[in-house]
């Protein structure tokens, strides 16, 4: 047997998420399938977190073990041949040791939200970016965000169906910036909880808004309750951009 790692991009939009579930297509059962196709075996594929329903990956990591003796370049080639109608794409295969684990070998996650801040909506990144049309503060939002930093009880900011065991996590860093006409939220960690970075996101845009002081995010973060944190935002900005190992 050997163990394949993948390296693998996709639009959210088209998946119920990464995890496989009844009721509907995701993204682990698209590449199990593709999987199938191409060795003839039944696999379970590991991946390095569970994205959400409109959720993106640039780079999400996954492995899998296989019997079928093959090289890394067709790993490749004949996953993506088998995805060709799916919108998903392996950018890389590569043999990695047997006690690699996607999941728990990995020592952190990076994010990335996008927010289109302008009266006009997108013609062409529908699916792909939060659209605002107020105008937004991204320093304000940035300074605002530094409070967060560090390690924290993030019940605040945190799905009420996390199945986390614990709020309690290291946010290494929640940067800001304006790129135009975007505002890019930059987050890092070992780990994230349940629809964290969407509710950072949610939260700093009210701040960003004017909505919000930097005072009401300590307030917030120091409440430990989901009710005192801002709203969700949706998860058609938010990118899963790298896995670090």
């Amino acid at each position: 047997m050997m163990r394949w790692k993948i390296t693998i991009e996709y639009d959210g939009s088209e998946f119920v998420g990464w995890q496989r579930q009844a009721n509907g297509f995701s993204v682990q059962e698209a590449l199990e399938s593709a999987i199938a196709g191409f060795s003839g075996e039944e696999i379970t594929l590991h991946g390095a977190g569970r994205t959400d329903s409109g959720v993106h990956a640039l780079a999400q990591i996954a492995h899998f073990d296989l019997a079928k003796e093959t090289d890394a370049d067709t790993v490749r080639d004949a996953l993506n041949h088998h995805l060709q109608t799916k919108a998903a794409t392996v950018l890389q295969a590569e043999a990695v040791s047997e006690d690699f684990n996607a999941r728990f070998s990995a020592t952190g996650r990076e994010y990335l939200y996008r927010i289109l801040n302008r009266r006009a909506p997108t013609a062409l990144e529908r699916g792909r970016v939060w659209h605002v049309a107020r105008p937004l503060d991204a320093a304000a939002m940035h300074t605002a965000a530094q409070h967060l930093v560090g390690h924290h009880d993030f019940s605040t900011f945190r799905a009420l169906r996390c199945q986390a065991k614990s709020p309690v996590k290291t946010l290494d860093e929640l940067a800001v910036s304006r790129v135009g006409d975007e505002i890019h939220i930059a987050a890092k960690a070992r780990s994230f909880l349940h629809n964290q970075v969407r509710i950072l996101a949610g939260t700093l845009k009210l701040v960003g808004e004017g909505a919000w002081s930097e005072a009401q995010v300590s307030a917030a973060l120091e409440a430990k309750d989901r009710s005192a944190g801002g709203p969700t935002a949706p998860p058609e900005g938010l990118y899963l951009t790298r896995v670090r190992y």
